[in-house]
């Protein structure tokens, strides 16, 4: 388990105010499946938060110290049915051994993509969207103007 100085903790706990929950810890308890998961978004984001349903206080203590203990990860917080984990990214062998030549070319191959590239499919999504919107919106419009001198013209 990491000890945090007070600082340190302090800095991760407004860091962790906006974040949800994710991973979820219900009646099951702390499975391998469970650990896993919260593992691997350790990896991911390194602050976590984990939520407990259907615990005591005293066995969401225990949890949290279950869960820093097994994954070396440092508490930061602990309140009401919500934890908060931190651990630093860790570095994978997998990334550091140079990919082979067939897992480059394959066709589908699942491919990291930057911040910017999120930003820029968000974006495009946006477009998209506002432009089929304005398109049933003008339809919509039209169709009403249709019906409108229809019922005029039939008086």
């Amino acid at each position: 388990m990491i000890d945090l100085s007070p600082a340190r903790r302090r800095e991760l706990r407004a860091a962790a105010h906006h974040l949800n929950p994710v991973v979820s810890v219900a009646g099951n308890g702390l499975t391998p499946a469970v650990l896993g998961e919260i593992d691997r978004s350790l990896q991911a984001h390194e602050l976590i938060k984990i939520k407990v349903h259907g615990a005591e206080r005293t066995d969401r203590d225990a949890l949290m110290q279950a869960i820093c203990a097994e994954l070396d990860a440092a508490p930061v917080q602990h309140i009401g049915t919500i934890l908060v984990v931190w651990r630093e990214r860790r570095e994978e062998q997998a990334a550091a051994a140079p990919k082979s030549a067939s897992a480059v070319n394959t066709p589908g191959a699942a491919k990291a993509k930057s911040a910017r590239a999120f930003a820029a499919a968000a974006r495009r999504t946006a477009l998209i969207k506002a432009a089929a919107d304005k398109r049933r919106l003008a339809e919509k419009r039209t169709r009403s103007l249709v019906r409108k001198s229809g019922s005029r013209g039939s008086k």
